[in-house]
Parts: structure tokens; sequence; C-alpha cells
């Protein structure tokens, strides 16, 4: 059996979301209905992921991330696939999470592992049951979400050939970052389950992952630019190698800005965000907290990097709102300077006067022991026994 990708409904290109805040860090749902039917309306989008990592699925709540995913689906629901990601660390979460999702109108979940197993690992057993505890308890279509090779949560082969026997696993979300055993793995698991998609999720190997072994991507370059990765991810798999060089050659440029040559960290996202709302396409680029804002300096940078390779023109109003930060930026950094400056020579007038004080205070230690050594001594000199000897001799004399 050879899966169409074309025609089969979870193969193809799957964008992981953004999420759109206000500056109160609430969730812009005006921002995310209409980010959500922009990527719809991309010819090739088979679905859309929301509350993945690209989503920041760590910083919303449980109600929120539920939020999150009945916008997603009244907004889109009637077009693409809709998925909502599930990240807990028990069955029992995990099946609240999924039963939530579904009652919200996911049609399908990307189950994460738990993220425990990052620091403790797991045996198989936990591994495999996990999903079938999940596919029991909420009977909904499972992605499933495999983490790089170098962690403790990622899935080996084995476990993987287990998972796809469960009926709900409808594809598997492949992200070992681990190239040698791609080709292996991939013709393994389609041996076993030719009709289950091996979706490739490596932004920094994505070409490389889809001439190896692929039936699309889910990625979170394709919230991003999904016009671009429908062109490569589909060239690929039509097998027109030049076709999908070329379309990287336009992607490598924005991929450098946001990943910088590697694969997704902490404030990737970050970027991608920030770059979408440089390009005019995103509502906002605030981020939930713990992350902090990025540095007016690293958003002109971005700014910069986006003209220079021509794919947009940033926004006039934008560009000098992001000239004044910077400009406001060193202003402050001058001012810190100076206060640091003035800081140091106050410090430097207190250790002075520390310094003196401390003299002082010395000095009169120093007359205080001397004082009282004296009238120590004083004392001393008045409580010795007198010599009379000499006294008896002139009343001696006075006497004759």
């Amino acid at each position: 059996m050879i899966l169409n990708w074309q025609h089969h409904p979870w193969a193809g290109v799957f964008p992981a979301t953004l999420c759109p805040f206000h500056e109160d860090e609430s969730i812009d749902e005006v921002g995310l209905r209409h980010y959500m039917q922009e990527l719809a309306a991309v010819a090739g989008i088979k679905g859309v992921v929301c509350n993945g990592h690209t989503g920041e699925i760590m910083s919303l709540r449980p109600a929120e991330r539920q939020r999150v995913t009945q916008i997603t689906a009244e907004a889109v629901g009637e077009r693409v696939k809709v998925v909502s990601g599930v990240s807990a660390e028990g069955s029992l979460p995990a099946i609240d999470d999924a039963l939530e999702a579904k009652a919200a109108g996911a049609d399908a979940i990307l189950l994460m592992p738990a993220h425990h197993w990052l620091r403790f690992g797991r045996t198989s057993e936990t591994a495999v049951g996990f999903f079938e505890d999940v596919a029991a308890g909420a009977d909904i279509p499972i992605i499933v979400h495999q983490y790089p090779a170098w962690t403790k949560a990622s899935y080996s082969l084995d476990e993987l050939l287990e998972m796809v026997k469960i009926p709900q696993v409808v594809c598997i979300k492949m992200g070992t970052r681990d190239m040698a055993r791609w080709r292996w793995d991939y013709e393994q698991l389609k041996e076993a389950a030719p009709h289950i998609p091996i979706l490739t999720c490596h932004d920094e190997y994505l070409l490389a992952s889809l001439l190896e072994g692929s039936d699309g991507a889910l990625i979170g370059f394709a919230g991003f630019v999904p016009e671009l990765m429908v062109a490569v991810v589909h060239a690929a798999l039509n097998n027109d190698l030049l076709g999908a060089r070329k379309a990287r050659q336009q992607v490598d440029a924005l991929a450098r800005i946001v990943y910088n040559f590697g694969e997704p960290i902490s404030d990737a996202h970050q970027r991608m965000k920030c770059a979408r709302w440089l390009m005019g396409r995103f509502p906002s680029m605030t981020m939930r907290r713990p992350l902090r804002p990025l540095p007016p300096a690293e958003i002109a940078r971005i700014r910069t990097s986006l003209e220079e390779i021509g794919y947009v023109e940033v926004d006039a109003k934008i560009k000098a709102i992001l000239e004044e930060l910077v400009a406001l930026e060193a202003r402050e950094a001058k001012l810190g300077a100076r206060e640091a400056k003035l800081g140091a020579r106050e410090a430097k007038i207190k250790a002075i006067l520390e310094a003196r004080r401390k003299k002082r205070q010395q000095e009169a230690e120093e007359k205080e022991e001397a004082a009282q050594q004296r009238q120590a001594e004083i004392k001393e000199e008045a409580a010795r026994p007198r010599d009379r000897s000499n006294e008896n001799r002139k009343e001696h004399i006075r006497a004759t």
C-alpha cells in the first residue's frame, strides 16, 4: 500500500500556529481568528495545529487551551483539520485535556510526552501505555509527538511500532533530529503501518528529511510563511528536487533570522512572532511570561534582515517606532552609564567618610582604653601598702 499524500487527511502541510496576545497577556481572540483564517486560506494547507510549543501551550491555562481550540475550530474547522496539542504529566490529566479539546471542536490531538520523562526517563510499557490510556479514555485521533533522540522522552523504533497498532493513532510528528536513523525508522514504520503518515518537524533539516522519507510536514515555520512551506513540501513530495531547492532558498534566509542554523530554541518562536508582526501579518509580538520582550536592538536587527532579503518592506510607521525605541534604549544606556559613574563617585565618598569615621572611632577607643589603664594604675598604687621606714627615721631625727 502506497500512501497518497495529496488525498490522505493526515498527510501534507500542517502549520504549528502562533498565539497572539494583548499587551496585558490576555488572548487576542479577534487576532487569533483572523490569523487562523489566513493560514487556512493558503492552498495546500491540510490542517492547523494550535496549542503546540509554537503556540506557547506551556504558558496557557487549561481553560485558555480549550478556548484557543474552540476559536480555531469556529474559524477554520469547516475548511481544514483542527489539531490541539495536549501536554500533561499523567494519563488522567491527558485524558481530561483530550476530552476538552474534542468538545471544543478538535479533529485530533497532538499528544506530547510527559515532560517529567525528560528528567527521569520511563519504561517502554509506560510510554506505550500512555497512548493506550488516552486513546481509550478520550477516543479521539492522536498524532504522536516524537521528541529529539537525545532526550529521555524520545520513543524508540520498537515503541513507535507498538503505538501505530493503536487504532486512534493516525499520524506521527517525527522529530528525532537524527538523520542517521531517519530513513531506517521511516521504512520500518511504513512496512508495519503504511497507512499512517509520518510528518517531519525538522526546521533545520526540512528538505533532507522530506527527501529521505516523509509524507508531509507539521512545522512551526508553516505558521510563519505558509505559502513558502507549501511550495517546499509539495515540490519535495512530488520528487521535484530543483523546485524544492529553489523554494528552500527563499526559506533559508528567513530561517536564519528565526533559528540561526539551529533547531528551535526558547526564543525562536519569539523572533518568528516579531517577524510576522514586522511584516504586518500578526497583531502583536507580545509573548507570555516568563519570556521577556526582545531588546529593541534585536527587533531592529530582524527588521533590517527582512528588508535586506527583500521579502517584505517593513511598514514606515513600524520602522519609525523601532528607530525611536532603539534611540530610547541608547539614551537609557547613556543615562545608566552616567548614573553608574555618579554612583561610583558617591560610593567612593561614602567609603572615605566611613574610613574617617572608623579612624576617629578607633582613636577614641584607644584614648578611652589608655584612660582606663591609667585609672587602674592609680587605684593599684593607692591600694599598695606604704613603706613606713623613712617616716620612722624622720621622727627619730626630730626627736633628737
